[in-house]
């Protein structure tokens, strides 16, 4: 009983060589396209606003499940208002995401 052929490693290496290629080239196109697009209004425009709608959506995401239980609001409204608290006092993101990702994790669990 005889397989399918087993390609050489000419064909394999031109393979490689292919999706490496594709890889960098997906990887460099969005630094390509923003050092033409740096003065475009656009962009500036974007730059400004995306952070605000990335977070209504995240707030929205996570308070879209939410009932009237205790152990459903609780977690998720002061898990919101610290991660807002943070933000407020020393503007880190990175100190407003995990602070409000340890509040809700563990009143999640306590109440859940």
């Amino acid at each position: 009983m005889t397989g399918a052929p087993v390609p050489g490693a000419g064909y394999l290496l031109a393979g490689l060589g292919v999706m490496f290629v594709v890889t960098m080239a997906l990887r460099a196109a969005p630094f390509v396209a923003l050092t033409r697009l740096r003065d475009s209004r656009v962009v500036r425009y974007l730059g400004r606003t995306m952070p605000a709608g990335v977070m209504v959506v995240l707030v929205v995401y996570t308070l879209r499940d939410t009932t009237a239980a205790l152990g459903s609001w609780l977690p998720a409204g002061a898990a919101l208002a610290l991660t807002l608290a943070v933000h407020l006092v020393w503007r880190r993101a990175a100190a407003s995401i995990i602070v409000g990702t340890a509040t809700y994790m563990l009143l999640g669990a306590w109440l859940g």
